[in-house]
Formats: structure tokens, sequence, C-alpha cells
């Protein structure tokens, strides 16, 4: 199957393209510096001359602080670039596979957060997300996956595992929030599910997210236990760290759809990741 990737370049997109490519897919790439989502001509010609059968789209405004800064720029990118880009697979006949994020939702359910749970994004990127959310849906009609997913660490960005093993070399102490719930996500999980989901045009919302759930401190202190670094990590509070974005308190999200892919629990992830990068688990 012909198949782009947008967004190549990132933590995720990397680990899609070798998922599709060890699948056996033609693959297209595109980072950032080469298809810039926000520019309609670019996509179409981009779609026009790749002709795939399905686009995964990875491209996305990620800085969660920085929107709430500039919530019109990053809604450039997540709303109405994600609808430029799935205009533009519509266009060319694609399915579209949209990534998007727990951030949504309010954060304050007791219960995982199924896909027809209601909306109500609290910061600029959750609300940047929504509209990108709803555009992909208006211009691919039945042509398209909306995929929800959280709390993503891989080998190919910047993410909260890799800030820990950085700071418990340079320090022996640490405070880590202990009230907020998620499901860390993998992204050498996450990217063969996307890729699964493209070739079977699973259409419509799907939860997918590593298995289980913990807190911040609770996925520190693993990623400590599993390295052998030495670091007291003390319970700290999401009010304490004077973050410019909200953060969903409850980020666990559940699936009723039998066809939604089960990914493995967050612990394999962790220990894939570190694994990834040479750290004995």
């Amino acid at each position: 199957m012909r198949l782009l990737v947008t967004g190549s370049g990132g933590m995720l997109g990397v680990d899609v393209v070798s998922a599709a490519t060890a699948a056996g897919h033609d693959v297209t790439a595109l980072t950032r510096a080469q298809l810039d989502v926000t520019d309609a001509a670019a996509a179409r010609a981009a779609l026009a001359t790749a002709a795939p059968a399905a686009v995964i789209n990875c491209a996305a405004w990620t800085d969660v602080d920085g929107a709430e800064r500039a919530e019109a720029a990053a809604t450039a990118v997540n709303g109405a670039g994600a609808g430029t880009i799935a205009a533009a697979a519509a266009a060319a006949g694609a399915f579209v596979v949209h990534v998007s994020t727990d951030y949504v939702f309010a954060g304050e359910a007791g219960e995982p957060y199924l896909e027809d749970a209601p909306v109500a994004p609290r910061s600029a990127y959750g609300r940047s997300k929504l509209a990108g959310e709803r555009a992909v849906a208006a211009a691919a009609a039945d042509c398209h996956a909306i995929v929800r997913t959280a709390w993503l660490f891989g080998p190919h960005g910047g993410n909260f595992v890799d800030t820990m093993r950085r700071l418990g070399d340079e320090r022996d102490e640490l405070t880590v929030v202990d009230d907020q719930l998620g499901c860390p996500t993998y992204t050498g999980h996450l990217a063969p599910a996307l890729v699964e989901i493209a070739e079977r045009r699973r259409g419509g919302v799907l939860h997918v997210a590593g298995g289980g759930s913990c807190t911040w401190w609770q996925l520190a202190r693993a990623t400590f236990e599993r390295t052998g670094q030495l670091v007291t990590v003390h319970r700290g509070r999401t009010a304490d760290l004077g973050r410019p974005a909200p953060r969903p308190a409850f980020s666990v999200l559940g699936s009723t759809r039998a066809d939604a892919p089960v990914l493995p629990p967050w612990q394999q992830g962790l220990d894939a990741h570190l694994a990834a990068k040479e750290i004995p688990a």
C-alpha cells in the first residue's frame, strides 16, 4: 500500500515511518520542513504526487504551554492544518488517520474516557486539537479515523522518561506530580497500531493508548527502578508547578470498540523504550 506520513521527523512520525516500512508499505515521509500542513496548495500537490491509499497525519503543535501564549498559531497547525491534510487526502481518494489527544477532555472523570464521552478541553492545546478533530471529520467525511492517545514517549524526541533519566544523573532527589493519572504510551507500540488502522480503514474515533494507568510520580519511580538510578522521588502537586496550561487530572482512555488496537501495558512500553536507548531494563 502507498502510505504518506506527515510530520515524519517527529517523535511519533519517525516510528510510524519505520512501522509502515517494516510492514512492507511504499512510504512517502514528509517532515515539517518538506510540507507545511497549513499550506493547502502544498498539501494538495504533495498528495496528488504521492497518490497514497492512506495518510497518517503526525504533524502537530505539541508545545502545550506554548499554545497558551499562541493559541492562534497552535490552532493553525492542530486545527486548520489537520483539516487541510484531510481535505487533500479526500481529494486524492486516500483514507486519513489523524492523531489526537486526551486533552480534548476536561480531565475530571472518575472512570476511563470512552470514545463517545463529552469533550470539554480546558487548555488552548486541547481546544486546538479538538478543532482538528472536527476539521478532519468535516473534510474527510466517511474516510477518516481520529485516534486519541496520551502521554507519548519514544526514542526520537524529547519526553518525560528521558527527562527523568537526565535529572536522575544530576540530582539525588526530585519532586514529581502525583495528582495526574494517565496512560503512558510508547510510540514504538502506537506506531504499528496506526498503520494497522490505515490498512484496515477503521473509521471514526478510536482510543489507543498504553495499557493500564499511572501517575507521573509512578512513571518516574518505575524509570529509576529500571535504570538503577538512586533517586528519592517526592510526591508533588500540579498546582505548585505554576505552568501556563492547565493539565487534566484524569487522562485515562478506554474504548468500547472491538476493532480498536490494544497496546501492551505501559510498563512494557517503558522497558522497550529503555532498551531502544540502550539502557538495561
